[in-house]
């Protein structure tokens, strides 16, 4: 890995499809408080989930990419192009986990819609909407959401692996303990997995940046310069504690999550692994990028490593952040 890599970004990825569903809010093209049944009348219960409830996880969606049948053909076909169509239609065949609001579940499927209402109320696809309200403005020129037939990742780049495959990492991604032993003693290598399509993340995960990009990124997402400062303060209010493991907050909102006193998301897809978060008081930010989906142990090592940077900052512990790509 250099600093000048690209590298996939996964799920943070969400905060860039939030971000431009959030201006089109503020531009009363859209409003939180909207049922999504108004623009896709196709989702089940539809009249009952709000765009808001779509970028902060609580609409209660089933995850597609938890999908057994989903993940055996990632990995008897990485290379399939998927269309949005087709992850919606795996969500909505199984039941939601709870009615719209009531609780708090990680689901790809509600930023792939977020992502097609987007294309629908602008009238272009999703790439170009980044390119034009947030890369563009930002001054950004080495980040991308690629087109969904394109698996390739710009040079300089890493290569990315993963330990195990889609299917036997889905319910636990720690590998056996003779596996993890075998890891330890270096007789058990990691696959790489760097040519697989990721058009199955799209909207939820399927960006690609550089540690400069997302600095700069970062940075904007938290202290502002994206939304208007109202919408950035709707923004910021609307997270929601999830757990305070190692007396640090971890909280999720409009596709924005809380670790302790820094702000921002992470990210896994297989191969890759990233973690950005800024902290508007101090002005820190954290960026790390590694080149491994989950390590023998199950822990994402881009996140265990930024916890630590961040013990070395605060002076106190936090826990890795509940939300993976998958």
């Amino acid at each position: 890995m250099t600093v000048g890599d690209h590298f996939r970004i996964g799920s943070n990825t969400k905060t860039m499809t939030g971000t431009v569903l959030l201006q089109l809010v503020q531009e009363g093209r859209i409003g939180l408080d909207d049922p999504v049944s108004k623009y896709r009348p196709d989702v089940p219960d539809g009249d009952g989930i709000t765009i808001a409830e779509l970028l902060n996880m609580r609409s209660g969606l089933y995850n597609y990419s938890e999908d057994e049948r989903f993940n055996a053909k990632l990995d008897s076909d990485p290379r399939y192009v998927w269309k949005p169509d087709e992850l919606l239609a795996i969500a909505y065949a199984q039941p939601p986990y709870f009615p719209p609001g009531s609780d708090f579940h990680y689901s790809n499927t509600n930023l792939v819609l977020a992502g097609l209402i987007i294309e629908q109320l602008t009238g272009m696809p999703l790439a170009d909407a980044f390119q034009q309200r947030i890369f563009g403005p930002l001054g950004i020129r080495e980040t991308l959401l690629p087109g969904p037939s394109d698996a390739g990742i710009a040079a300089p780049h890493p290569q990315g692996y993963m330990f195990g495959t889609n299917v036997s990492t889905l319910a636990d991604p720690a590998l056996p303990a003779a596996e993890q032993a075998a890891a330890a003693q270096g007789s058990l290598l990691p696959r790489d997995v760097t040519d697989g399509n990721p058009s199955w993340a799209w909207a939820a995960g399927g960006a690609i940046s550089t540690a400069d990009d997302l600095t700069r990124y970062a940075t904007a997402l938290v202290d502002g310069g994206l939304l208007d400062p109202a919408m950035q303060q709707t923004r910021m209010n609307s997270i929601q504690p999830l757990s305070a493991a190692g007396g640090t907050e971890i909280g999720y909102g409009l596709s924005i999550v809380k670790f302790g006193p820094l702000y921002g998301h992470d990210g896994q897809l297989p191969g890759f692994n990233s973690f950005m978060a800024h902290d508007p008081v101090r002005k820190d930010t954290v960026i790390v990028l590694t080149t491994l989906f989950a390590g023998p142990d199950g822990r994402q090592p881009a996140n265990v490593m930024a916890m630590a940077i961040m013990q070395a900052l605060y002076g106190q512990p936090a826990s890795a952040s509940p939300s993976p790509t998958r």
